[in-house]
């Protein structure tokens, strides 16, 4: 299997997306620079979706939002543009998944509020930097994603249950990054489980409801974060008329570095 090719820059990588010449999962890409889950909604629902983060600050870490109908996102890169800057979209009208389109160009409207919010992709690097290998990334795929029945604190009209990230590790590997990840609460944090998937309501690991399936070996445990598809989740409860969000594996990825997200 060959190598995918790694952009460095971040800036690079959402030109590359731009003219649709990226296309994939964005696990591994732009080392040490962080990563953003994407909601957008109508303006009517912003608010009562930005107090639904502030409850679930583990899978709803907020890191950028824009102006209503404004796609940008300044404090996350100069350049950033929510319509084209992610290498797959998801459509939502009224909570159900429609499709998914290379852009929102043609789908953006004028009251559009853009949230980005931190993703576990971010922390990987440090986790790779300590040792930890990441097994998606060593296998080029997508990190499995499963629904869960842990219920999400609730928001007006958004509620659900979390979404769960899946990285399998050794005994030791876990405890290791526990202590690494516990250091970037804006990227999801330190695991919210790990060990048997059924007590979080996982019935079969190789079956993930997002991403691909990773292969836990002899010796392993799964270890599980908060994810940032969770809204989706949220999504589908409230129904909105129109909602987007990333493809899950697809993300925003910022200008901002990983340290600076950091807590210690």
């Amino acid at each position: 299997m060959s190598l995918p090719h790694i952009w460095q820059q971040p800036g690079d990588l959402r030109q590359a997306v731009r003219r649709k010449e990226f296309r994939g999962h964005t696990a591994g890409q732009a080392p040490g620079y962080a990563q953003g889950n994407l909601a957008i909604l109508p303006r009517a629902y912003a608010d009562e979706f930005l107090r639904f983060c502030r409850l679930n600050p583990k899978p709803c870490p907020v890191i950028g939002m824009t102006e209503p109908g404004d796609p940008r996102v300044p404090e996350l890169g100069a350049d950033i543009d929510l319509r084209f800057d992610v290498p797959g979209y998801c459509v939502f009208r009224d909570g159900e998944k429609v499709g998914e389109v290379d852009d929102l160009g043609a789908l953006w409207q004028d009251d559009m509020v853009g949230f980005v919010l931190g993703c576990s992709l971010s922390f990987e690097a440090a986790l790779i930097d300590a040792l930890v290998p990441v097994r998606h990334i060593d296998n080029d795929h997508t990190v499995p994603m499963y629904n869960t029945h842990l219920p999400n604190g609730k928001a007006g009209r958004f509620g659900g249950n979390m979404v769960v990230s899946m990285r399998p590790m050794t005994p030791a590997q876990a405890i290791r990054a526990i202590q690494v990840t516990s250091r970037f609460p804006a990227v999801h944090g330190a695991p919210v489980h790990f060990g048997d998937p059924a007590a979080i309501g996982i019935a079969d690991l190789s079956r993930p409801d997002y991403g691909a399936p990773s292969e836990i070996r002899e010796g392993e445990v799964p270890v599980f974060w908060a994810c940032g598809v969770t809204p989706q989740q949220a999504i589908r409860v409230a129904r909105p008329p129109l909602a987007f969000t990333h493809k899950p594996g697809h993300m925003l990825v910022a200008d901002v570095r990983n340290s600076e997200l950091a807590a210690f």
